[in-house]
């Protein structure tokens, strides 16, 4: 057993931003992560995080990690700080904005090409969860 308060990943919902989480538990997340991604179709995906570059490496991260074709950046800041970054699969892009007062992690939304698959939210997870 362990301390952790995060089990499942249904357990990530109500948190604000990434737990710490020990190697079991990433291990356990991630098989239940892999499982549920396999039953959608396509992916948006967000990052809270304290930069652009932080944001941009845990994206090209999952990218790799799934073995996904790499996303355009289409619109970035110009200036320093923390950011949110929307990612869309299914229109291949990412834009990112500032934004303060956010928490820190990866959101991962999975999409049906219709209306009997509903669109479900993981996370947040911590930005190295992919690494």
């Amino acid at each position: 057993m362990t301390d952790s308060p995060v089990q499942k990943l249904a357990d990530l919902a109500h948190l604000r931003g990434a737990p710490d989480l020990l190697p079991q538990n990433r291990n356990e997340l991630r098989g239940e992560l892999d499982q549920a991604m396999a039953n959608v179709s396509w992916f948006t995906i967000g990052v809270m995080a304290p930069s652009m570059e932080q944001a941009l490496t845990a994206l090209r991260s999952l990218e790799q990690s799934q073995q996904w074709e790499p996303l355009q950046l289409v619109d970035s800041p110009e200036e320093p700080g923390p950011v949110f970054l929307k990612a869309n699969q299914k229109g291949g892009t990412i834009r990112i904005r500032i934004e303060h007062g956010l928490g820190e992690g990866i959101l991962i939304s999975g999409h049906g090409d219709d209306d009997t698959t509903p669109s479900t939210t993981w996370g947040p997870l911590p930005l190295d969860f992919f690494s």
